[in-house]
């Protein structure tokens, strides 16, 4: 077994055919073919179904311990450069939506000034998405809505947001104060998170301590989305502060409820294996740049 034919057995799971994966590596696709193979002999099993270019139920236990092989070597590389000079290497963010819009500007001119020499690869997506691809170690860190149920990554609070409704003018809902009780604002149809989202659980549980129960007028698993379509005028939708910056247009206004609290945000990364110097320096980067902003975004609180 040697690193080549992991690399091949990558390459076709992530390209779904030996023509694909030879393209992708520039290489032949008998060399493909031969490295699969060998491996296939060694291990004593198929590990891609060749009518369909996927792997098979052990190729995929071997598809995720060949990453976690060839994560652990890039690590190696990364972390001896670095002993040499300042952190090196590439780093892999998966970014909730509504912060990466805030917070992205920020942590790459930050990060290209304290550490020119990591590069930043820079991905949205929901909390559950990017909890998918962290543990699969698609991406190295993950900035997400808090708590998670997930054993095998361990996180660090950043933030605290306030939970606001955006409301379409003229709807009941925007009132001339901007503030609303919960008891009036279960009396309505909302927009809503996804049910089994952290951010939609900590909505219900915010309802349930008051006796009261939510009202979907449509469930979606996306915040920005979500968001998108109250300032469409779609309808009313419960949302975290960031998501209803104050340049973006259009006849829709902020609502204060107190009573909905506010969500954590903060970073998650594996437990298993050793972070890179690069990883540990983005983190400390992503954590002195909410300290500097925090002030700036409005319904932002650093994390207690």
């Amino acid at each position: 077994m040697d690193l080549r034919q992991l690399q091949a057995l990558l390459a076709v799971a992530e390209h779904g055919s030996f023509t694909a994966a030879a393209r992708a590596t520039h290489t032949v696709q008998s060399n493909v073919s031969t490295h699969i193979a060998r491996l296939e002999k060694e291990l004593r099993t198929t590990l891609i179904d060749r009518s369909t270019g996927t792997p098979t139920q052990e190729g995929e236990a071997a598809v995720a311990r060949a990453r976690r092989v060839l994560d652990e070597l890039s690590a190696l590389e990364a972390d001896v450069a670095s002993l040499q000079g300042s952190p090196q290497g590439t780093v892999r963010v998966g970014v909730i939506g509504t912060t990466a819009r805030w917070i992205t500007p920020h942590l790459v001119d930050a990060v290209a000034e304290a550490t020119p020499e990591i590069k930043l690869v820079i991905a949205d997506g929901s909390t559950s998405s990017i909890l998918l691809r962290l543990i699969e170690g698609q991406i190295d860190l993950g900035v997400i809505g808090l708590p998670i149920e997930a054993p095998e990554l361990r996180t660090i609070p950043l933030f605290r947001e306030d939970r606001i409704v955006v409301a379409p003018a003229g709807h009941p809902l925007d009132k001339p104060d901007g503030h609303i009780e919960l008891a009036e604002l279960a009396t309505h149809e909302l927009l809503l998170a996804a049910t089994g989202t952290s951010f939609r659980t900590e909505i219900d549980a915010a309802f349930a301590d008051f006796g009261l129960r939510v009202s979907p007028l449509l469930e979606v698993d996306g915040l920005r989305l979500l968001a998108s379509l109250a300032f469409q005028g779609y309808g009313p939708a419960i949302l975290p502060a960031t998501a209803a910056p104050g340049w973006i247009g259009g006849d829709w206004t902020r609502v204060t409820v107190p009573q909905l609290g506010r969500r954590t945000v903060g970073v998650a990364l594996r437990r298993r294996g050793l972070a890179t110097s690069a990883v540990e320096a983005v983190i400390e980067t992503t954590r002195a740049v909410v300290d500097a902003q925090a002030p700036e975004v409005p319904g932002l609180h650093l994390a207690d």
